[in-house]
């Protein structure tokens, strides 16, 4: 279970907040809203590898629009793009 506190509890006593991240995380909350959360470091190694960079197609380079349209897709993977074209991923 997560533990949600205030900013001013957790700079009371923010030793004892540090022990309670490494076993879960901790909302830590301003003015009744939640503003951050305390993790243990190994939550947020593990959160950070899964991270992915994301950037609009518009800020590619003509070489690197060159490289995606000249790639193919890997043998065996065809039916990744069968689900492209289902009624339920259809563009709007």
């Amino acid at each position: 279970m997560t533990s949600t506190v205030t900013a001013a509890t957790v700079s009371k006593n923010f030793g004892a907040y540090q022990d309670a991240a490494v076993r879960e995380p901790v909302i830590i909350t301003k003015n009744g809203r939640p503003r951050t959360v305390l993790i243990a470091y190994e939550d947020y190694v593990r959160l950070a590898k899964h991270d992915r960079r994301v950037e609009l197609s518009v800020m590619l380079g003509d070489d690197d629009l060159a490289a995606i349209e000249a790639s193919r897709m890997e043998p065996g993977l065809d039916h990744l793009n069968a689900e492209l074209l289902t009624e339920k991923h259809a563009a709007d």
